[in-house]
């Protein structure tokens, strides 16, 4: 049975056929998580680099194959060199004797090793500062640290090794307030520098086991049945997968209400999917709450409270655990949420100059940094291990409605009252570009997964399609209204699908490419603000001026919205 459209044909929608599943049968699919496959396994490591090697060969890549085993360090001899390094590193490092560990890492297989080096330099810095040696430290510091300092494994612990010469103790910095000690740090630094030597031996072993023609294809043919096989809806044909570069997900057109989510006590602003299945649904709403939801049953199972006012924008992290909350009353909080008996406010973010509304919040592709803008025409970037704002970007003449990450997470992009969509470059803060196209305020953007598009809402009654590399505008979408002061999102729905709220109480969809509305969905009672899809459960979410929230699906038996 086909999936029904309203205003296009199935030919300029492509073929949309599928049988929907139960969500308790797509359960019984074993979660792809970190417990079923240690990629830190050495054993694991070098059947892997086996693997690629004979797919290599199998593809004429000979010289290929021989450099990744030259580089894999698969010859006996190395690796003996690498164990007996290990060994005498360990050791030398337990026992505080440096001069040893310097002679260690000049030798041939690790004085290249940088990441290494900074990590033995810093161990030896920071004892200095234990010490009560500051001026051994600062020739450390300049001699050893200073020209590894793009090794530093967050983001500002250099700066901060800096500042521990000023400092009464080591935990005074933020990038060391955990500091425990010379001994604790010295075996965590051994046990580190012998996981990552041996991460880096590949043995021979595993080279007398017989490896199975066609390896790598075979695998990833398994990975793409698995992914078919979990969706929520089923293809009557088999599918050939396009690409590898996603997660196979069928082309579905939601065409009827599967749950309403009431609760809520003022109009809801925002939702967010929680953990990578979407198990949870969250909501942010005008009655000062996030409220978390079971994304089949449609209960409640907790109600964050804390915020003055509004709850403009809220967002989750992948393995959601952790959930982030801007609001009217200009501040940014970060919710502990693995517990749902007792979610707790870990930390409040409060601009320094307290510049109003936070509209927007979102994390880089690493979730190392917070991205917030709002009423002030300022977009802050946070840093979460260090707690402060390392970038702000100057440039809007009016609020930001939102801002973003691209998905390789070198610019932000941002989209304003003022008209314009702007483009910031991460680490100077430098505005690179800007884009005035739109007729109205902008109230939205979205990236899509591959990095190569981007979607714009605007009160112009408009969304739009850019190509990021170009910077040209692809399409236009309309047919929605938004042209009140409302925050209207749009966003993408896989590859072929665009989707968006209305101020008429409907859900919008469009074909991507054609731009024809294929589905609009009618439940609401009031304005729709944002509709987000989750291609896991193979539904969309939308939160409304009613109060409520709904879930979208493809069922085979509704009528055609």
């Amino acid at each position: 049975m086909s999936a029904p459209n309203s205003n296009s044909s199935s030919d300029a929608l492509g073929t949309r056929v599928h049988h929907h599943r139960s969500s308790e049968y797509s359960r019984l699919c074993t979660e792809a998580d970190a417990a079923l496959l240690d990629d830190n396994n050495p054993r694991i490591r070098r059947d892997i680099i086996r693997i690629v090697a004979q797919y290599l060969d199998s593809q004429g890549f000979t010289s290929t194959k021989v450099t990744l085993y030259d580089e894999a360090n698969v010859k006996q001899q190395r690796e003996n060199n690498y164990i007996s390094d290990v060994v005498r590193l360990r050791a030398a490092v337990l026992d505080g004797e440096w001069g040893e560990v310097d002679r260690i890492c000049g030798s041939a297989y690790l004085k290249d090793k940088k990441h290494i080096l900074y990590s033995v330099y810093k161990q030896q810095y920071l004892e200095l500062i234990d010490d009560n040696e500051p001026q051994k430290a600062f020739t450390t510091l300049n001699k050893h640290l200073k020209p590894l300092e793009a090794q530093q494994s967050v983001q500002g612990e250099f700066r901060d090794l800096c500042y521990l010469l000023t400092t009464k103790s080591i935990q005074d910095a933020p990038a060391f307030r955990n500091w425990d000690g010379i001994a604790s740090a010295r075996e965590r630094l051994a046990e580190y520098l012998q996981s990552i030597l041996e991460f880096e031996i590949v043995g021979r072993e595993s080279e007398h086991q017989h490896l199975r023609p066609n390896r790598l294809v075979t695998l990833l043919r398994q990975a793409v049945a698995y992914q078919i096989e979990s969706c929520q809806y089923h293809a009557e044909a088999v599918p050939l997968v396009p690409s590898l570069l996603a997660d196979y997900a069928p082309v579905v057109v939601p065409n009827a209400e599967q749950g309403a989510f009431a609760g809520h006590l003022g109009n809801v602003k925002c939702t967010a999917y929680v953990g990578p299945y979407a198990q949870l649904i969250a909501s942010g709403s005008s009655d000062n709450t996030v409220r978390i939801w079971d994304t089949d049953s449609a209960e409640c199972l907790a109600t964050l409270r804390g915020h003055t006012s509004r709850i403009w924008d809220i967002c989750v992290d992948r393995a959601g655990a952790t959930l982030f909350s801007a609001s009217g009353d200009g501040s940014v909080k970060v919710w502990d949420i693995r517990d749902l008996h007792k979610p707790q406010c870990l930390h409040t973010i409060m601009p320094d100059d307290g510049g109003g509304d936070i509209y927007s919040v979102g994390l880089n592709p690493l979730e190392s940094h917070i991205i917030m803008a709002g009423y002030d025409r300022k977009i802050r970037l946070y840093d979460r291990v260090t707690g402060r704002v390392v970038q702000t970007f100057h440039g809007h003449d009016l609020s930001v409605a939102q801002a973003v990450a691209n998905p390789l997470g070198n610019l932000v992009i941002s989209g304003s009252k003022d008209q314009t969509i702007r483009f910031w470059d991460m680490m100077s803060g430098s505005c690179v570009k800007s884009l005035r196209s739109h007729l109205g305020e902008v109230t939205s953007v979205a990236t899509s997964d591959s990095g190569m598009l981007l979607l714009s809402s605007s009160k112009d009654n408009s969304n739009r399609l850019w190509d990021l590399r170009s910077l040209k505008r692809l399409c236009r979408y309309k047919g929605h209204q938004n042209t009140s002061k409302n925050f209207i999102r749009s966003g993408f729905v896989g590859d072929s699908l665009i989707v968006g709220g209305s101020e008429d109480g409907m859900v919008y969809l469009w074909d991507r490419e054609s731009t024809n509305i294929v589905q609009r969905l009618d439940g609401h009672q009031g304005i729709v603000y944002d509709a987000k899809w989750n291609p896991k459960r193979g539904i969309l979410c939308s939160a409304s001026d009613d109060w409520t929230l709904k879930t979208w699906w493809f069922n085979p038996h509704a009528k055609t919205v």
